[in-house]
């Protein structure tokens, strides 16, 4: 049980529930936003009449509500580009700032005696230890 409180109570766990919460709260203010603003915004410049989340086709004696999936779709649209300008794009950018270049890799051989690989200017196997003669 010690265990468990441990692993519930680390940062990371935390992070994300917090995350999850206010992404489900942001989710519900622009599916809100969409369905006050948007959609009848859209309704008008298409000149369709009224909400355009309620409107619908029939085919076959069966009704296709597209206005719904019009409405997710322009929610869906809305938050992934707020998350992509506000979210990722500035981490991105701290990322690229705060990290450093790997430094280059050092030119190897094979230790004669054991075959591992180690530096070239390296005097001794840090495997086996044997002696090497430097190179060059």
């Amino acid at each position: 049980m010690d265990g468990f409180k441990k692993f519930l109570l680390r940062g990371n766990v935390v992070d994300l529930a917090v995350a999850v919460v206010i992404g489900a709260a942001f989710g519900s203010v622009v599916s809100g936003f969409v369905t006050s603003f948007i959609t009848p915004l859209v309704g008008v410049a298409t000149g369709a009449a009224g909400d355009v989340s309620r409107r619908s086709f029939e085919l076959a004696g069966v009704e296709f509500p597209y206005g719904i999936f019009l409405q997710a779709l322009l929610s869906f649209v809305i938050i992934a580009t707020v998350v992509y300008f506000l979210v990722l794009q500035p981490v991105q950018r701290l990322m690229d700032r705060f990290l450093t270049e790997p430094e280059p890799a050092l030119a190897t051989r094979q230790c004669p005696e054991c075959l591992s690989s180690i530096p070239e200017p390296a005097r001794r196997c840090a495997f086996c230890t044997a002696e090497l003669t430097p190179l060059g």
